[in-house]
């Protein structure tokens, strides 16, 4: 079916590497993953050494009982907002950034969308990028640059040929980092008795509930918010929230928890070096993977975001593949000269900005319900609506307010405070009749046109009551 179409040929026929991913299109139901596939991806989003060592740094600061409550407040507020996003994902088979032009945004405002998740995503990928080049470097020599650049190199790789790449990587390294750290975390913790651990009152200074639980949620709260760049390649509802709540009780529960019993054992986070020093050469590739499994994603989402911003700011369509390789290039040597180091404090306002996208995507999908019409109408037919709203200027308002909380609140978690404020003055003001689109834009760019079948021709108007 032509509007299906995703090969490597766009804009204009030229021929482009790697997958475009339908950036700009419903993921066709019959190219849908099966559930161990979409499964085996969610669980390598939880085989970071990065987990265990965050699980240890609250293990120093607290008793296993707390932390245990701490990790279980974390899970819980995550898989609420995975699920309602992922699952608005799954159902229209859209990534967020082009969810948001019918969902709370608009077209003009999802621009603006995609331009902060792409810069954040990016920002975290040549981060984490930096770190693992000096951990390498730390383990095994060499210079820090040259790790980040190997890396960095693979990683954009993997992620130009998209996400059925990606896929086939999760099924090898994803058994092999468990199986790694199973062996290391069993060989450390044999010397010691389990009971006494657990039992063991904090070696550290006491950390608040509060603190915790805002370590855990808010560090993986922008990862929940573009949920959907991986549900929408989900066939059931029932599936997301399997597999999003299996890689929860793994993330949290099992490797979290696991590294609360080494904090407790070390007193200290840093237990890194015991995850790798029993492991030889075989741990460090099985890391050097799993970093590669977990980081592919920020630049896999930052990559479709650029894509819409691209198609809504200049009215072209660029391929994904062709955008990965710019932003891998980028943030690959970025991190290599050590320069995303010192945005660390931007990029953490920037995870402050998005969650109150999160809390309008849920307000407006699943309460409000005024601008999915179009989505509702065209979703049996796997096509985009023919028309989005320009501007919905009270969302901007509602997102700058929640903004504003979230970053000069001082109580509760900052980005769970602005997601909730989002959603509740959505919420408030949308079904007081508040919430108005203006304008209505057209989809009649050439790329865009290709992507719909004469069915979504015609589409109601987006924005109608």
């Amino acid at each position: 079916m032509a509007a299906h179409k995703n090969t490597a040929e766009e804009a204009g026929g030229a021929k482009a590497v790697g997958s475009d991913d339908y950036a700009l299109s419903r993921v066709p139901r019959d190219k849908r993953l099966g559930f161990w596939t979409m499964l085996l991806q969610w669980l390598a989003q939880s085989g970071s050494i990065s987990q265990f060592t965050l699980g240890a740094t609250i293990g120093v600061g607290m008793s296993f009982g707390d932390a245990f409550l701490a990790f279980t407040l974390g899970a819980v507020i995550l898989e609420v907002v995975i699920f309602a996003i992922g699952l608005a994902g799954m159902r229209e088979g859209l990534a967020t950034p082009l969810l948001t032009r019918w969902v709370g945004f608009g077209r003009n405002g999802s621009a603006l969308v995609s331009l902060v998740i792409s810069v954040s995503l990016v920002g975290w990928f040549g981060v984490q990028n930096t770190i693992f080049g000096d951990s390498v470097s730390a383990l095994v020599g060499g210079p820090s640059w040259l790790w980040c650049m190997a890396a960095g190199f693979a990683i954009t790789v993997l992620v130009i040929f998209g996400f059925r790449y990606m896929a086939v990587f999760a099924k090898i390294v994803t058994p092999l980092f468990f199986a790694m750290v199973t062996w290391s975390v069993t060989d450390a913790l044999s010397d010691h008795s389990l009971s006494e651990l657990i039992n063991s009152p904090a070696p550290g200074e006491t950390i608040p509930l509060a603190v915790a639980a805002t370590a855990i949620a808010g560090g993986f709260m922008t990862g929940a918010i573009v949920s959907p760049e991986m549900t929408r390649y989900n066939r059931k509802g029932s599936h997301v929230f399997l597999q999003s709540a299996s890689s929860m009780i793994l993330s949290e529960y099992i490797v979290g928890m696991t590294g609360v019993l080494l904090g407790h054992m070390v007193g200290s986070g840093q237990v890194s070096q015991i995850v790798l020093s029993t492991s030889g050469v075989f741990g460090v590739l099985v890391v050097l993977m799993s970093t590669a499994k977990i980081n592919d994603w920020n630049l896999y989402g930052s990559s479709l975001g650029v894509v819409n911003f691209f198609q809504v700011v200049f009215g072209k369509r660029v391929h994904r593949g062709a955008v990965t390789i710019v932003l891998g290039i980028a943030g690959t040597v970025l991190s290599a000269v050590g320069i995303m180091s010192h945005f660390t404090d931007f990029l953490s306002v920037l995870g402050v900005a998005i969650p109150p996208v999160g809390g309008i995507i849920v307000a407006e999908y699943w309460v409000v319900r005024r601008m999915r019409a179009p989505l509702d109408a065209t979703r049996e037919a796997q096509t985009l609506p023919a028309t989005s709203p320009t501007w919905v200027p009270m969302s901007l308002v509602i997102w700058a307010l929640a903004f504003c909380v979230g970053k000069f609140y001082d109580g509760g978690i900052p980005a769970l405070n602005s997601l909730l404020t989002a959603f509740v003055l959505y919420c408030v003001l949308g079904l007081a009749g508040w919430i108005r689109t203006y304008g209505t834009t057209t989809l009649d760019d050439d790329d865009a046109a290709a992507d719909r079948t004469p069915a979504a021709s015609g589409t109601a108007p987006v924005g109608a009551p």
